[in-house]
């Protein structure tokens, strides 16, 4: 089963251990990669989005494009990404109108939107198309004991009707895809909050932050585990940043999910880049060496 993957940008070029860790992992699944040359940012879903709209649909049906001639669905591994380029997809297929004026755009550098393939987050692939069946039996060191705090994040789950990943107020998708690999998902009440990245102040993301952060550590967890690189920035070096500024103790691993299934295959905590996030990993890696 092939697929197109879309890393984008931060993923690609701040975070590349999560790359690492999607293309170690989903093989081994069976998924196979087809690379595509030439892709740009998405673009970011909300301040480009909220800059010239136009601009934003064309250069997202230019990334498309670039897949269609391919002919793969995309796989995205950043929720930002996955909502943009659905949002954009699912737009230029209900209105003919918007369709035609991006292509005349398009058209100025030799390309065009056709709507022939699906957008979908590498999660909704491993569950749907392999299943959780699937990605159990290649695990050989399960993560049996490890307590992992979920993090959805927003643009997952909403639009729901856009993004068509699960229930956007009770979703499964992560505890489950933990589960497959023998880890103890912790679903805490802050599990859907969004992690402030949005906001364009400094207190109101400073506060939704450590709330989620305090919460997690309220129930035990051994990290968080999430999907999305943007979360994991505001997470991983801004709970030490918020911590000098506030005065509090959060010493909370941040965990991309790929990163835990590659392990849980047989990879080296080396191999998906553990000991590069900035929250210290020693206590969680002993456990799972354990």
């Amino acid at each position: 089963m092939k697929y197109t993957p879309f890393f984008g940008c931060m993923m690609t070029t701040k975070y590349p251990q999560f790359e690492a860790a999607v293309r170690k992992s989903v093989t081994k699944v069976g998924m196979e990669l087809v690379d595509v040359e030439g892709f740009s940012c998405c673009p970011d879903p909300i301040y480009f989005h909220a800059s010239n709209k136009m601009d934003w649909y064309t250069v997202a049906a230019r990334n498309l494009s670039l897949a269609e001639d391919v002919g793969h669905d995309i796989i995205t591994t950043c929720s930002g990404c996955t909502a943009t380029l659905s949002e954009v997809n699912l737009a230029l297929r209900e209105d003919s109108g918007l369709k035609d004026e991006v292509n005349k755009n398009l058209k100025k550098i030799g390309r065009e939107f056709k709507g022939s393939i699906n957008v979908r987050h590498a999660v909704t692939v491993l569950r749907d198309d392999f299943g959780l069946d699937k990605i159990t039996e290649t695990v050989i060191r399960p993560r049996g004991g490890l307590k992992v705090a979920v993090h959805y994040g927003c643009h997952l789950l909403k639009p729901s009707r856009v993004m068509r990943v699960d229930d956007p107020d009770r979703p499964t998708i992560l505890e489950n895809l933990l589960k497959a690999i023998g880890a103890e998902p912790i679903h805490h009440e802050k599990t859907l909050l969004c992690c402030g990245r949005a906001c364009t102040t400094d207190s109101i993301p400073d506060q939704m932050v450590m709330d989620i952060l305090e919460n997690i550590q309220a129930h035990d967890a051994d990290c968080m585990g999430l999907i999305c690189p943007t979360c994991f920035d505001e997470f991983d070096v801004g709970q030490i940043l918020l911590g000098r500024k506030y005065q509090k103790k959060f010493e909370i691993p941040i965990v991309y999910y790929f990163q835990l299934l590659a392990i849980a295959q047989g990879c080296d905590t080396g191999e998906v880049g553990l000991h590069l996030h900035k929250v210290s990993l020693d206590k969680l890696m002993e456990k799972v060496a354990a």
